[in-house]
């Protein structure tokens, strides 16, 4: 079982087709460098986040993307993706987190979306056939949410 409710997921949602949403479990010290990321944190020493950023900078490279490549045994794997076009294997709540920092887009391959994407519609919940559509979306989603309760840590690999 995923410990009490802080256990922290990273939502993707892809910005065309068919708008479906994954979600990756991370530790909490990789979303604490997520968040840090996206609010543009600096600190008085850099971060392990920042610190990679820097070292590619001062070797003349830098991210241009990361690609979540695959699921293996309920372990995502992702990419760093360098100028040039050399890749990096890494977490995939590591790479996000670089690719935030580094302003580089994030994408996920089209194999991983259909085997542990989910959709889910917004919908103007003032119409009633629209109304009833939600209240199924959301036992979906209800779902979903229990069987993330039922899961247990092995379910999602080794992060390291």
């Amino acid at each position: 079982m995923l410990p009490d409710d802080s256990a922290p997921v990273v939502l993707l949602r892809e910005s065309y087709g068919e708008r479906r949403w994954l979600a990756i479990a991370v530790g909490a010290p990789e979303a604490t460098a997520m968040m840090e990321a996206a609010q543009r944190v600096e600190n008085v020493r850099p971060s392990t986040i920042e610190l990679i950023g820097q070292v590619l900078h001062t070797l003349g490279s830098a991210v241009t993307g990361v690609e979540v490549t695959g699921l293996h045994e309920g372990t995502f794997v992702a990419d760093l993706v360098l100028e040039g076009g050399t890749r990096v294997s890494a977490r995939p709540s590591d790479a996000i987190a670089i690719a935030v920092r580094a302003d580089a887009p994030v994408e996920v391959e089209e194999a991983v979306l259909d085997e542990a994407a989910v959709e889910i519609d917004v919908v103007d919940t003032s119409d009633p056939a629209a109304a009833m559509e939600t209240r199924e979306r959301e036992a979906e989603i209800a779902d979903f949410r229990a069987a993330l309760e039922e899961a247990d840590p092995e379910d999602f690999g080794d992060q390291r």
